[in-house]
């Protein structure tokens, strides 16, 4: 019984959760505050049994569940995941409970509201990883950008209407296509079966080829292109990360942008994998410019949260060359990196919040000497840049290597490209924790910074724990997703896993 209802109380506990929120007076803001806590921590720890119960031998969806909801149209609510969806569910249900964490003593206004769209927002993001039905994953993508677009543009900074606004257009625009997309599929499957089906297995059962194809993949690719997000269609990032409150900024890095990419894989491979490897080389170029551009701009910044929030244009760079790669080793390596990326930046935004709540700034020059004042934050911040930057035994190193090794079975000069944006990475990281931390105190007032309190350290230690596992033993996560990554390169047409396919080289060729 809890396998088949277990992705829907993922989904809808911390709706149940929100809407019970709502039932709590204002004034009882501790009331709400630990309830919303309660909910997430709960989603989290049943989300546990997927992990503890899953079959790494098969790479059929798990823990399926369908029931019809507007028959007539062949709608219906199916959930389920495979070794591709499985990652990015346990990152939402880890990270919820310590988003809540982290507005605890910051978010003293709408207390019930906040609370009520962060939870919202859990069940939305939930339910795009499981949904299997393209109308429900429809209604998932568009549902989870209500609660963000308030996360923003209620408790957000000086600009925050604009991000928010900026935010929901940008993806709005991206989104109305894919539907367009999604409806022309539908058509085109009920004419040649007689039946209506939005169920992803059906539609995959009725390819459209040529012209009709090229123009569906683009649809769909914008529209995941633009929550990646992909350069040129990046800026929309900095201004929600910087403007949004730290909740909306971890769940922003750690989550939402990862839908894009996870979208690329579950939908855009396996529904038009000739379109798929025709793209390959834009992709693959824009890839490798997003990865050293987003270096370039991070390093110029003089706001700390927006160098990190550049920096994940680089990084989701390297997911997206991983994909494109079309090999083992690199999507494997982009799923990894998918992870990586939410803790490691998740945690970047966390003590960045940390610090502006304690100075009330987060220019770079405001700042100099910390370590002093603050030792125990600036060992946390220091490993947490680590990873970030891919050292060796921390989570950011396995799927970097990953990916460069499946870029480089298809292209050389790809590879060394990008292996320039881990170099300037590297840079522009250490570069910020030698300004921030060390050399003489220049501000008076950084001399009586508070080190990291206990709450604190309940928030970073997971992060820190889970960076330094995948970074040691990452076997039981790439495990987990073999067998739905080597099935998804069968459905593309790639006969043996780790054979870079031809189509994909032709940019690069003459390296």
């Amino acid at each position: 019984m809890i396998d088949t209802w277990i992705l829907t109380w993922l989904v809808f506990l911390p709706v149940l959760g929100g809407l019970a929120v709502l039932l709590l007076p204002e004034r009882r803001a501790a009331w709400i505050r630990w309830w919303t806590l309660l909910v997430t921590t709960v989603t989290f720890l049943l989300s546990l049994h997927l992990w503890f119960h899953w079959d790494s031998s098969t790479a059929s969806m798990q823990f399926t569940q369908s029931a019809p909801w507007i028959p007539a149209l062949g709608i219906g609510y199916s959930v389920g995941v495979d070794g591709i969806s499985l990652l990015m569910v346990l990152l939402t249900t880890f990270l919820m409970p310590i988003t809540v964490l982290s507005g605890w003593s910051a978010i003293g206004e709408r207390v019930r509201a906040y609370y009520f769209f962060l939870l919202l927002l859990e069940g939305g993001m939930v339910g795009v990883f499981v949904a299997t039905d393209l109308f429900l994953f429809y209604v998932f993508w568009e549902a989870m950008l209500i609660p963000m677009y308030f996360l923003i543009g209620i408790w957000g900074g000086r600009r925050r209407i604009y991000a928010a606004v900026k935010f929901f257009l940008y993806t709005m625009v991206g989104s109305l296509l894919m539907l367009a997309a999604i409806l022309y599929l539908v058509v085109q499957h009920q004419q040649l079966t007689g039946s209506w089906s939005f169920e992803l297995a059906a539609i995959l059962s009725t390819p459209i080829e040529g012209r009709p194809e090229m123009l569906a993949f683009g649809a769909f690719a914008l529209a995941f292109a633009i929550k990646v997000p992909i350069f040129p269609l990046h800026t929309w990032l900095p201004d929600a990360h910087v403007e949004a409150p730290t909740a909306g900024s971890v769940v922003l890095a750690g989550v939402l942008l990862k839908m894009g990419t996870y979208g690329f894989l579950r939908f855009c491979l396996p529904l038009f994998p000739a379109a798929w490897a025709a793209a390959t080389p834009l992709f693959m170029v824009l890839a490798v410019v997003g990865i050293i551009y987003g270096a370039l701009v991070a390093m110029a910044q003089d706001d700390v949260k927006k160098l990190v929030a550049y920096s994940s244009v680089s990084h989701l760079g390297f997911v997206m060359l991983g994909l494109f790669a079309l090999n083992g080793r690199g999507i494997s390596g982009g799923i990894l990196q998918m992870v990586g990326h939410g803790l490691s930046t998740g945690a970047l935004f966390l003590l960045v919040g940390m610090i502006y709540e304690r100075r009330h700034t987060r220019m770079i020059s405001d700042y100099g000497g910390i370590a002093r004042v603050m030792p125990q934050f600036t060992f946390v911040f220091l490993v947490t840049t680590l990873a970030s930057i891919g050292l060796p035994g921390l989570s950011g190193f396995v799927g970097e290597f990953l990916i460069l090794l499946g870029a480089f079975q298809v292209s050389k000069l790809a590879a060394a490209l990008a292996a320039t944006g881990v170099v300037l990475g590297a840079v522009y990281m250490l570069w910020l924790v030698q300004r921030v931390f060390f050399g003489p105190i220049r501000h008076e007032e950084n001399r009586t910074l508070r080190d990291l309190v206990p709450r604190e350290w309940i928030l970073l230690l997971p992060l820190l724990l889970l960076m330094l596992w995948i970074g040691l033993y990452p076997k039981p996560f790439l495990s987990r997703m073999e067998a739905s990554v080597s099935h998804l390169l069968v459905q593309s047409g790639v006969e043996q896993v780790d054979t870079p396919p031809a189509h994909a080289s032709s940019t690069w060729e003459g390296e």
